[in-house]
């Protein structure tokens, strides 16, 4: 049986985990497309990315474009004949020129349960909004936000202590699975495709490190999802002594009668802390240029009780 010639787009981790599916399943693409390689790190160094540390490894074709729309980056896909194009966190645009390129379309594997957040970060948002469940999608791709019909699902629960970095990991298998499970039946035709209900669509905007600030006037419930919704990136914080802390764990405390902010506790369970609502003890915390430390632990290099943060 001849396979279909693919071509996959993505960059991150979570591309990276779906294209060694690909790759695991004997279907490896003809080329993969990747962002152009970043500066990161203490030193700035230019850095590839996942997908393309993976191609590389497996001596698969790498294109880098920095945009999409260009005549030549465009007859270069064509000239690579796919039946499918797969694409999964790539975070450039495809203009229509591309969605026109193969024979299948181009297929998106999102991760959430659409239209239930669309966007960037639909894992972040799905443990922000206390969620019980998400998943994965694989979608039709067409013009406009992560809008297209989509082909399958599959959900999953979520953990009331998991963090968006293991939900992320988990996600990235279960669309491996449904991406291999799939494939074929989306390039023959076989599969048919079912519209999004445009009056369910929530969206889930890009992350910025404003949006991980912890707001001790919120509910202590909301603020623990925050916690768990914002680790690994950007992490959660608060200022300290004019210095940003990152919270990495914590957990919902009994309400007390304090303003939100008081810290009201600061010992070896950890730092509790006055909320909109209820209390907040910070269990995992961190300083800049320093490894994380418990709460217990943190407890002890200042004097916390009575503070106001």
């Amino acid at each position: 049986m001849t396979r279909p010639r693919t071509v996959f787009a993505g960059t991150p981790e979570f591309a990276r985990a779906l294209l060694n599916a690909l790759v695991d399943s004997g279907d490896t693409p003809v080329a993969v497309y990747t962002q152009p390689d970043r500066p990161a790190g203490r030193g700035k160094k230019l850095s590839a990315s996942p997908v393309k540390e993976y191609a590389l490894a497996n001596s698969i074709p790498v294109m880098q474009p920095p945009r999409l729309r260009d005549a030549a980056v465009v007859a270069e896909l064509r000239e690579l004949q796919p039946d499918l194009m797969i694409v999964a966190a790539y975070g450039l645009l495809l203009p229509q020129s591309v969605l026109d390129v193969p024979a299948a379309g181009c297929l998106n594997v999102h991760a959430s349960l659409l239209p239930r957040w669309r966007g960037a970060a639909p894992i972040q948002a799905a443990v922000l909004a206390g969620d019980e469940q998400t998943g994965v999608c694989l979608m039709a791709m067409e013009a406009g936000l992560d809008c297209g019909a989509l082909y399958a699902h599959a959900a999953t629960p979520i953990g009331a202590e998991e963090t968006a970095g293991d939900l992320h990991d988990r996600l990235a298998a279960l669309g491996g699975d449904l991406l291999v499970r799939h494939l074929d039946d989306i390039v023959n035709g076989s599969l048919e495709a079912t519209p999004q209900d445009e009056a369910l669509a929530t969206y889930a905007a890009k992350i910025r490190t404003a949006d991980a600030a912890m707001d001790w006037r919120k509910g202590a419930t909301e603020l623990q999802r925050l916690v768990r919704a914002y680790n690994p990136v950007p992490g959660a914080w608060f200022m300290l002594d004019g210095v940003r802390i990152k919270c990495w764990s914590a957990r919902v405390a009994a309400a007390v009668d304090a303003p939100p902010g008081s810290v009201v506790a600061a010992d070896q369970d950890g730092i509790t802390v006055a909320c909109g609502t209820d209390a907040l003890t910070l269990l995992s915390l961190q300083r800049p240029g320093k490894r994380p430390v418990t709460g217990g632990e943190f407890a002890t290099q200042f004097e916390l009780a009575g503070r106001q943060l």
